[in-house]
């Protein structure tokens, strides 16, 4: 990969994928001047998630010019009451610094829809999955904050194929070793079997050098 430095770009992510860009931290491809998180699961609270992105883009402002936000384009956020209103237009709002990592959500920054088809058709022979990234595993009760059994039931169920965890930092067989008790809590509740499925960072580290390049550039 190119070697670009992000020490002079600050980075604004949801706490989500704290775990992903804290391994791009540790491994040395991630040298960002600052990280700034908002809380995970701030897609179930639009309003929320709006106020805290903007006054984490605004603490990240006040040390460097070029910021990159680490948030999905069409799922992360969506403003029932005013759908005209999308993630992109409040980035644009942001002024010409900051950019945006170019995917849906999480999952897609972990792995695009061909590859997660791909892990589909092989892992569940191509039934519907309910996608995860670790952070929603490690992060649960805030991802999942305000769901009850009754709205588990409803939504996890018809994805027959089952959970998969896209894991580039090696979570899952951690987390079921340690927390063996916590990792069957979380599939009886969801009423679905879980499993992690290793995949690479690459396209996740792509990502955030598209958008680096990008605010280099201007």
């Amino acid at each position: 990969m190119d070697e670009i430095s992000f020490s002079d770009i600050a980075i604004v992510s949801c706490g989500t994928l704290n775990l992903e860009l804290s391994h791009l931290k540790k491994e040395g491809f991630l040298d960002a001047e600052k990280i700034y998180y908002t809380k995970p699961g701030l897609h179930q609270d639009c309003h929320e998630l709006e106020r805290q992105l903007i006054a984490r883009i605004n603490m990240a402002k006040e040390k460097t010019d070029k910021v990159i936000v680490v948030y999905g384009g069409k799922f992360c956020y969506v403003n029932v009451d005013q759908p005209t209103r999308t993630m992109q237009k409040i980035i644009e709002e942001q002024g010409p610094g900051v950019g945006r990592v170019q995917a849906t959500h999480c999952m897609d920054m972990i792995a695009d829809e061909a590859e997660r088809e791909r892990i589909a058709q092989e892992v569940a022979g191509g039934e519907k999955v309910w996608w995860m990234t670790p952070g929603w595993v490690e992060y649960r009760h805030q991802v999942f904050e305000g769901w009850d059994q009754g709205i588990a039931n409803e939504n996890f169920p018809k994805h027959t194929g089952g959970a998969i965890v896209l894991d580039g930092i090696g979570y899952m067989d951690k987390y079921m070793a340690e927390k063996p008790e916590e990792f069957l809590e979380y599939c009886d509740w969801m009423g679905i079997p879980m499993q992690g499925y290793p995949v690479s960072l690459d396209r996740f580290k792509s990502l955030l050098l598209d958008q680096a390049k990008i605010l280099m550039e201007h």
